[in-house]
């Protein structure tokens, strides 16, 4: 059970931490980010409920899942929002290893109003993930930083930390594809509302944009979110969350691969420092889980 939930979450931080990916050639274009966004949560929508319809699962909600659901929605649009915002600050490997200090948020949240315990172990593991990705963000032996940039990405961790809490805390029996699609659909409506109140065009340039942002909805939206949600179930917030910081070492990669980024030891020392961190949680989960069963 433990070991699908950390494959999950691996799986979830890889996908999440391709979006520079897609996103990039969008602001090369000078495409409207909102419209892009719109399209991506629509069409992560369509999939999910492609799925929900081959399962024949039940897709009415009632009041309560309905607050809950465009709550969830929001709360991941808003995440969204500020880091693409960010990235009008920072650079896009900034401004997205900014965002994984949602770690930290999520535990901290749960540790001051759900009462979760954090133990020695886990509080080590949030320390050396936090220290790579601070390693990470280091530019000329200094944090150089944009600090309304830091600010804003900041904020879009903690919406993210908020959204990882609220699915690990309800106590609505909805299965991960509904979730994952009432999510997807409510983060699509705020798109449309902002598209529409700044009388964007919603009409893409290109069939390559298409292309692209059909691309950037499955990968970064489906198959992270859904990942996200099972990995909270199998394992909770916090050690989903903890996992996350893979996402980082996931967008290095990347640069280093396509985008030629010099593979520096600054970044390799980071990479190791997250990756350390990740081992050390996944000690701490196992090692709590031997005493629950003894």
């Amino acid at each position: 059970m433990k070991t699908k939930g950390y494959f999950f979450a691996v799986v979830s931080a890889a996908t999440y931490g391709l979006i520079p990916l897609f996103i990039l050639p969008v602001k090369l274009e000078k495409f409207s980010i909102d419209v892009t966004l719109f399209y991506r949560f629509l069409i992560a929508a369509a999939f999910v409920l492609g799925i929900l319809i081959y399962k024949k699962e039940q897709i009415k909600i009632n009041k309560i899942e309905l607050s809950l659901f465009s709550l969830l929605g929001i709360l991941f649009a808003l995440s969204s929002e500020f880091l693409f915002l960010a990235y009008d600050y920072l650079s896009a490997g900034i401004a997205s290893t900014i965002l994984f200090v949602y770690p930290v948020l999520v535990a901290l949240i749960m540790a001051f109003f759900y009462g979760e315990k954090i133990g020695r172990l886990t509080m080590i593991s949030l320390c050396v993930v936090l220290t790579g990705i601070y390693i990470l963000s280091i530019k000329q032996n200094a944090l150089d930083i944009n600090y309304t940039g830091l600010f804003i990405a900041l904020l879009s961790a903690l919406c993210y930390a908020v959204y990882i809490v609220k699915i690990n805390t309800t106590k609505i029996k909805a299965s991960g594809f509904k979730i994952t699609f009432y999510s997807l659909l409510f983060s699509s409506s705020y798109y449309l509302v902002k598209a529409l109140a700044l009388k964007q065009s919603l009409v893409l340039p290109s069939s390559k944009m298409l292309l692209n942002i059909t691309l950037f909805a499955f990968i970064t939206s489906v198959i992270s979110i859904l990942s996200l949600v099972f990995a909270i179930k199998k394992i909770g917030s916090t050690s989903a969350s903890i996992m996350g910081a893979l996402e980082p070492v996931v967008a290095v990669g990347i640069s280093v691969v396509l985008f030629s980024e010099h593979l520096t030891w600054k970044l390799s020392i980071g990479i190791v420092f997250i990756l350390l961190g990740v081992v050390i949680n996944i000690i701490a989960d196992s090692r709590q889980a031997k005493k629950l069963n003894e």
